[in-house]
C-alpha cells in the first residue's frame, strides 16, 4: 500500500499490531514503509518471522528495492520455532537455557534410540516391543525413535498441557475446551514414556523442555518492566498462514516489551471464522472485530452457512482457524491510531470493469459471495477468457511439453510478462524434475523458444554428483560392486580426482574392464555375502585385475597359474591400471570397515576417513558439501553424547540418518532467481505471480496423503484444537493461496487420460470442486448453460491434448486451443498416412566403385540400406549388453561370436587335432570369463562345441574334394554405364579351395559357415535368406570367370550353389546392381524374407496362396510370429503394412521379388 497509510511515529512503541490484507504485495509495502518510517537504532537488527525461504527472499528483494528501503541489510529471518526458543533464552537468561535443548527433536531421536531396548522387559511398553521384534539391523528401532521424537516434539508445541499433566503423574488428556479426559488404556505408555524420558535427562536440564519453559517464560515476562538487551525491539511476522497457540502466546507476551507486527494474508474481508465446524471452540469476541473502523459490518452468524463462499468453506479451514485464533489476541484500539488503515482489503476487479473469470472468482472469495440461486443470476464470461484453464495430458512428460507451449503463448499474449513473473508448482518436484530438464533444458540459449528456468526444492543427490557417490559408498556392504557401480563412481569428478583418473580415461578403462571379463563382486569373499559358495572368483574385480596385470607383464602368452592374460593393456595407457587397482583396493577396505557395527565416535572417524580417501573436490559446491558433512558429524556426535548413547550402531542406522541430514541440507533453494520458478507446493510458496501454474493435480496425488501415526493422540476424534496442523488441510489451503496469488492466469494441468487406452482419469478433488464451482456460478456470454449445454463454459476452459507432441491436431488448426511451437514435428505430417515415401533422391554423391559388402547389405534389406546409406538415418536399437551380470546361459548370438572362436580354433588345427583344439579354446574362453562359471560353463562349452564339431566334419567332407587352400582372388568387373553410373565392382574373394586335379570340375570350391539349422524335417533348405551373402559372392566369382561351387555349411547339413556360366552370372549381377542403383534414390518395395517366401511359394502354389504366405511372413500370424515388419523399424517407417508394400510404385513388389530373389531360390539345393 502507499506510505500515507502509515502514521509516522518517532519511537518504537511496544504492542501487538495485526494488519490484514488480501494482497501480499500490499502487506509487503506496509512492512517496508514501516521500517523506512520507523528505523531502529544503529546496530539493531530487524527480526522477521516467516514460514519459508521463498517468502524471506521475496521480502528481502522488496526491502532492497528503491520503493522500499533501498537496501536489505541488518535483517534476520527466523522460523517460528527458532524465534520462540530465542525469546525463551532472552527472558529466562542465556546462561540457564542452553542454545540447544535436550528436548529438541534431533536430540530426542538418539535418547529414544538408547531407551527403547531398556523398555523391552516392561509390560507397559508391550506395543513398542512388538514392533521391535526381528530387528537385526536396528532399522526398526531407529524408525520408531524418529517417530517418537517427532510426536513428542509436536506435543511440546501443540499439547504442552498434556505433557505438564503427564509429568505430574496425571495420565489424562484435555480437549480443546479444557475438559480432562482419561488417557485410553492402550495409550498409557505415552505418559509413562514421557516420564521415563524426563527422568533420563540430567536433573539440571529436566525442566527446560518447551512445555516447561513456556509457562516459566509467560510468568517471567509478565513481571518484567523493561526489555532485556537480548530481546530485539521489533519483530515482524509476515505472511504465515498458521501458527500454534503456543507461538501466538509467546508473541503476545513479547509485545509487552517489544513491537510485534503480524502481517496476515486474509482471503476474505468479512469475519468468516464461524463458517467452520465446531465454531464454538474459537470463542471469538465479535466486539473486537466490530471495533475496526475499516472492516465492513459483520454478517449475521446464523446466515454465515447460507452466505458462505463454497471454495472458502471447502479449502479455508486452516486459515479460518488461524484468523480465529488471532482475534483472541487482537486489540485494535491499542494500535489503530498508528495506522491510517489496518485492514487493507482491495478489490481484485478494477472499478468500471467486469474483470476476468479469475478476478471474479477471487472477488467472490474476498466478498464471501455465495453461488447464485438462479441460472439467470450467473455471471457471464467471454469466449476468449482463459484466465483459468485446465490442461489434460496423458503423462507427466506430456504435461511439461504442453506447459512449455502454453508459456510461450503467454509470453506472446500477456503484456510485459517476464520469466520471473511465472511460477510452476507441483506436489512432487522430484518426480517432475527430469521431465522439466528434458523439455525446458533441451533448447539452446539462442533459440527463440528458450525459457530460462530454475528448479527449487530438488534433492541434492539429484543434482550434485558427489552426494550420489557418497550415498553409493555408504551402501557398499549391500552392493554387488558391479561394473556400473564402479563406473558410476568414476563419473563423479571429486571421486575421480582422488585416484588420478581423468574423464578422457574412462572409455579406455571401460574397454579393459569389459575385455577382462569383469561383471560384479570385489572378490570371492564378498560374493559369499550374497549366498554364493566360496571360491568363485571368475568375473570379479580381483579376477579381472589379475588378467590385466598378467597381460601387461607377459603380453599375449599362455595362461599362468590358471590366469588367462588380457593383453590389451600396454603402452603409455598401462599406467591407468594403478589407479583402477587403487579404487578396488579402497572399495575392499571400505567394505570391511563399513560392514562392522561401531560406536558414534567410530562412525564419525570412518565417515571422515571415507570422505578424505575417496574425494578430492575442485568445485566450491563439493567443498561446501564436505564442510557440511563435518558439521553434521559434529552435531550428531554432540547429540549422541548428550543422549549418553554408548551402544554400537549398524551401518543401516547411521546411513539413514546421515544421508537424510546431508541431502536435506543440500536441497536446492534457488527460488525467485529471475527465471521461471519450478518448485514444490509448500506453505507460503504462494507469493503473487502474474501466471501461476499447477502440474500433477491428479486424483489421490493432491491433496497429498499423510496419514497420522496410529498413536498420535492429537489426531484422535474429539481432541482437535484450532491451530493444529493437518497435511491434507494444508494442501487445501495451499490450493486456495495459489488461486488467490495469480494475477493474470491460473493454469491447472493433470493427467486426465490413460496413456494406454485413452480412458478418462479423474483430477484432484480440489480441481473437481473448482470446476463445479465455476460451472454453477458462471456461463458463457450469450450462451446460457441450459440442460443440453450444461458444461459449455467448462468445456471452453478445458483442453484435452493429443497423446504425442507430434499429434496432427496441433498442425491442422481445426482447434484453436491446440497449438505447438515445436515446429520440428511439422515434417511428420508431410508423409502420407500410408507411410510410403513417393519422392526420389537425386543420384549424386555416391561412390562410383561398388564393393561386395555394400551389395550384400542392399540385397539383404533394400529399405534399410536406403535409409542408412542415402539418408544417414539409423533406426536400429543399439544392443546394450549389461556387464553387471555374469553369464549363466548363452544368448542367441553366442553361436556366431563365441562359437566362431571355437570354429576358427578347429580350422587352424590339423585334422586329427581339431576336437582337441576346440576343447582347449573352450577352456580358454572359460578362463577369460566369457563362459558361465562352474557347471554352467561346462554345459555352455558343450552347447557351443557340438555344432562346431558337426560343421568341422562337413568341412572335412568338402576339403576332400577341394584340398588345396588358395590365396584370395581379386574381383574386378567393369559395369555397363548404360545400366548404372557405377563404373566397377571391385573386391576380393577369400575362403577359396581348389582341386588337386587340373581336370576336375568345378575347379574351385568355396564355403561359409552358419552355426544354426538351415534344413527342415524333410531335408529341404529352410533358411534361403541366410545364403544371400554366399550367393552374392558366388555370382561375382562366376561373373569374374572363376569355375566355382559355393556351399553354406551348417550343423545339420550343407546347402550348395552350382557353378554359373560367366555370361549368366554377369546378367544376374548387372540386374542386382541396376536395382542397387535405383535403391539408392528411394526405398524399394521389397524385403528379403518376404520376397523369398513369395517366390518360393510361387514355384509350387498359385498366386493367391503365395501372396498369403508373403503376408504372413511380413506381418506375422498375430500369435507366435511378429513377422518381418515387427522387428524392422525401417519397414515400419516406409511400408507400415503389407498392403502398403504390395501396392507401392505400380505394384513393383512382384517384379522386384522376381528380379532380386528368384535366381537365388532357383539355384540353391541341398548337398547330398
Amino acid at each position: 500500500m502507499e506510505n500515507h497509510k502509515i502514521n509516522s511515529v518517532q519511537e518504537i512503541v511496544p504492542g501487538l499490531s495485526i494488519i490484514h490484507s488480501n494482497h501480499l504485495e500490499d502487506l509487503r509495502k506496509v512492512a517496508a514503509g514501516w521500517i523506512k518510517a520507523h528505523p531502529l537504532k544503529v546496530l539493531e537488527t530487524e527480526q522477521f518471522i516467516v514460514q519459508s525461504n521463498g517468502m524471506a527472499q521475496w521480502l528481502k528483494l522488496a526491502l532492497a528495492d528503491d520503493d522500499g528501503c533501498g537496501i536489505s541489510a541488518g535483517l534476520e529471518v527466523h522460523l517460528p520455532g527458532r524465534y520462540v526458543w530465542t525469546a525463551y533464552r532472552s527472558v529466562l537468561g542465556n546462561d540457564s537455557i542452553p542454545v540447544d535443548s535436550p528436548y529438541d527433536r534431533d536430540r530426542l531421536v538418539w535418547r529414544f534410540f538408547r531407551l527403547l531396548p531398556l523398555l523391552s522387559e516392561e509390560e507397559a511398553f508391550l506395543p513398542l516391543n512388538r514392533f521391535l521384534e526381528h530387528d537385526e539391523d536396528q532399522r526398526k528401532q531407529y524408525q520408531l525413535a524418529c517417530h517418537l521424537a517427532d510426536l513428542y516434539d509436536q506435543y511440546q508445541v501443540y499439547r504442552a498441557d498434556w505433557l505438564e499433566d503427564w509429568s505430574k503423574g496425571k495420565d489424562r488428556l484435555k480437549t480443546g475446551r479444557g475438559e480432562p479426559v482419561e488417557l485410553p488404556l492402550e495409550h498409557k505408555w505415552q505418559a509413562q514414556l514421557w516420564r521415563r524420558l524426563k527422568n533420563d535427562i540430567p536433573t539440571q536440564f529436566q525442566e527446560i523442555g518447551r512445555a516447561d519453559l513456556h509457562q516459566r517464560f509467560l510468568r517471567q515476562i509478565a513481571q518484567m518492566d523493561h526489555r532485556p538487551d537480548t530481546l530485539p525491539p521489533r519483530v515482524m511476522v509476515f505472511g504465515i498462514s498458521s501458527l500454534p497457540q503456543q507461538v501466538l502466546e509467546t508473541l503476545h507476551a513479547v509485545s509487552r516489551l517489544c513491537q510485534v507486527l503480524l502481517f496476515v494474508h486474509n482471503p476474505c474481508r468479512h469475519f468468516w471464522a464461524d463458517i467452520i465446524e465446531d465454531r464454538d471452540l474459537l470463542r471469538i469476541e465479535h466486539a473486537r472485530h466490530r471495533s475496526k473502523d475499516s472492516m465492513p459490518d459483520p454478517l449475521d452468524p446464523e446466515l454465515l452457512h447460507q452466505h458462505a463462499n463454497p471454495l472458502l468453506a471447502a479449502w479455508g479451514k486452516q486459515g479460518r482457524d488461524y484468523i480465529g485464533l488471532l482475534y483472541g489476541y487482537d486489540e485494535p484500539d491499542t494500535y489503530q491510531q498508528q495506522f491510517a488503515q489496518i485492514d487493507l482489503f482491495d478489490d481484485f476487479i478494477a472499478q468500471g470493469t467486469n474483470g476476468s473469470l479469475l478476478q471474479q472468482v477471487q472477488q467472490a472469495i474476498l466478498d464471501l459471495v455465495p453461488l447464485p440461486g438462479e441460472k439467470e443470476d450467473k455471471q457471464q464470461v467471454t469466449e476468449d477468457d482463459l484466465s483459468i484453464s485446465f490442461q489434460l495430458a496423458h503423462s507427466r512428460q506430456r504435461e511439461v511439453e504442453i506447459l512449455q507451449d502454453q508459456l510461450l503463448h503467454c509470453f506472446e499474449t500477456i503484456e510485459c510478462l517476464n520469466p520471473r513473473d511465472v511460477i510452476v508448482m507441483t506436489p512432487d518436484i522430484e518426480a517432475y524434475a527430469p521431465h522439466i530438464e528434458a523439455v525446458f533444458g533441451n533448447l539452446a540459449f539462442h533459440d527463440s523458444r528458450f525459457i530460462p528456468f530454475t528448479i527449487a526444492d530438488k534433492p541434492g543427490r539429484e543434482s550434485v554428483p558427489l552426494l550420489k557417490a557418497l550415498e553409493k559408498l555408504l551402501h557398499l556392504p549391500d552392493s554387488r560392486m558391479a561394473v556400473s557401480d564402479i563406473m558410476d563412481l568414476l563419473e563423479v569428478p571429486a571421486f575421480r580426482n582422488r585416484f588420478g583418473v581423468k574423464e578422457a580415461d574412462l572409455p579406455k578403462l571401460h574397454q579393459w574392464i569389459k575385455g577382462a571379463g569383469i561383471s560384479w563382486g570385489l572378490n570371492p569373499d564378498q560374493r559369499t555375502g550374497f549366498g554364493l559358495p566360496p571360491g568363485l572368483e571368475q568375473n570379479t574385480w580381483e579376477f579381472g585385475l589379475k588378467r590385466m596385470l598378467l597381460g601387461y607383464a607377459v603380453g599375449k602368452a599362455q595362461e599362468w597359474n590358471g590366469i588367462e592374460p588380457y593383453d590389451e593393456v600396454g603402452g603409455l595407457e598401462a599406467a591407468l591400471i594403478g589407479p583402477l587397482a587403487a579404487v578396488i583396493e579402497q572399495m575392499e577396505s571400505l567394505w570391511k570397515i563399513l560392514s562392522r557395527p561401531g560406536s558414534p565416535e567410530q562412525w564419525c572417524l570412518r565417515i571422515r576417513s571415507l570422505a578424505k580417501n575417496c574425494f578430492l573436490p575442485e568445485e566450491s559446491r563439493d567443498r561446501l558439501i564436505l564442510n557440511r558433512l563435518d558439521e553434521v558429524l559434529d552435531n550428531w556426535l554432540d547429540a549422541c553424547t548428550q543422549a549418553e548413547l554408548d551402544r554400537e550402531l549398524t551401518l543401516a542406522v547411521v546411513r539413514d540418518f546421515f544421508l537424510g541430514m546431508i541431502i536435506q541440507s543440500s536441497i536446492s533453494q534457488r527460488f525467485l532467481a529471475g527465471m521461471v520458478n519450478f518448485g514444490t507446493l509448500m506453505p507460503m510458496r504462494a507469493i503473487p505471480f502474474k501466471v501461476v501454474c499447477l502440474l500433477g493435480m491428479n486424483d489421490k496425488e493432491f491433496p497429498r496423503s499423510h496419514p497420522p501415526l496410529d498413536f498420535d493422540l492429537m489426531a484422535q476424534k474429539g481432541l482437535y484444537r484450532p491451530g493444529d496442523r493437518s497435511r491434507r488441510e494444508d494442501d487445501r489451503y495451499l490450493f486456495l493461496e495459489a488461486l488467490l496469488s495469480a494475477r493474470e492466469k491460473f493454469y491447472i494441468s493433470y493427467v486426465g487420460r490413460d496413456v494406454r487406452d485413452n480412458s478418462p482419469r479423474m483430477p484432484s478433488v480440489l480441481v473437481g470442486q473448482l470446476r463445479d464451482y465455476i460451472s454453477a456460478g458462471w456461463s458463457l456470454e450469450d450462451c446460457g448453460d441450459d440442460d443440453n449445454e450444461k458444461n459449455t463454459l467448462i468445456d471452453q476452459l478445458t483442453c484435452i491434448h493429443p497423446l504425442q507432441p507430434f499429434g496432427s491436431a496441433y498442425f491442422l488448426k481445426t482447434q484453436p486451443r491446440l497449438f505447438t511451437y515445436a515446429h520440428e514435428w511439422r515434417s511428420s505430417l508431410e508423409v502420407k498416412e500410408s507411410g510410403i515415401i513417393e519422392d526420389s533422391l537425386e543420384k549424386t554423391l555416391f561412390d562410383e566403385i561398388l564393393n561386395l559388402g555394400s551389395l550384400i547389405r542392399f540385397v539383404k534389406n533394400p529399405v534399410k540400406y536406403f535409409f542408412n546409406q542415402s539418408l544417414s538415418i539409423y533406426f536400429d536399437q543399439i544392443r546394450v549388453v549389461s556387464q553387471d551380470q555374469e553369464p549363466f546361459v548363452l544368448d542367441a548370438l553366442a553361436p556366431f561370436g563365441l562359437g566362431n572362436q571355437l570354429l576358427e580354433a578347429g580350422l587352424s588345427a590339423d585334422p586329427a587335432q581339431m576336437q582337441t583344439a576346440v576343447l582347449k579354446e573352450a577352456e580358454r574362453l572359460t578362463r577369460t570369463g566369457e563362459l558361465p562359471m562352474a557347471g554352467f560353463g561346462l554345459l555352455a562349452a558343450q552347447q557351443l562345441s557340438e555344432p562346431v564339431m558337426l560343421m568341422l566334419k562337413h568341412h572335412q567332407t568338402l576339403l576332400s574334394k577341394w584340398p588345396l587352400k588358395c590365396d584370395p582372388m581379386e574381383i574386378s568387373i567393369p559395369l555397363d554405364p548404360e545400366r548404372s553410373l557405377l563404373t566397377a565392382l571391385d573386391d576380393w574373394l577369400d575362403r577359396l579351395y581348389q582341386t588337386d586335379s587340373p581336370d576336375a570340375l568345378p575347379r574351385f570350391g568355396r564355403w561359409e559357415f552358419y552355426p544354426k539349422s538351415i534344413l527342415d524335417k524333410k531335408g529341404n533348405v529352410l533358411r534361403i535368406y541366410c545364403l544371400i551373402p554366399l550367393w552374392i559372392r558366388h555370382v561375382s566369382g562366376c561373373a569374374q570367370g572363376i569355375n566355382l561351387a559355393s556351399f553354406l555349411v551348417a550343423p545339420d547339413g550343407i546347402a550348395s550353389l552350382d557353378p554359373l556360366e560367366p555370361a549368366k552370372a554377369m546378367e544376374i549381377l548387372m540386374t542386382l546392381i541396376e536395382q542397387f542403383w535405383t535403391g539408392l534414390t528411394r526405398p524399394l518395395a521389397v524385403t528379403a524374407r518376404t520376397g523369398i517366401a513369395y517366390v518360393d511359394a510361387l514355384m509350387t502354389k498359385d498366386a493367391q496362396t503365395a501372396k498369403s504366405k508373403a503376408l504372413k511372413t511380413y506381418e506375422g500370424d498375430g500369435f507366435q510370429s511378429q513377422g518381418e515388419l515387427g522387428y524392422d523399424p525401417y519397414l515400419q517407417r516406409a511400408f507400415p503394412d503389407f498392403d502398403a508394400l504390395w501396392q507401392a510404385r505400380d505394384n513393383s513388389f512382384e517384379r522386384l521379388c522376381q528380379t532380386l530373389y528368384k535366381p537365388l531360390v532357383n539355384a540353391v539345393r541341398k548337398e547330398a
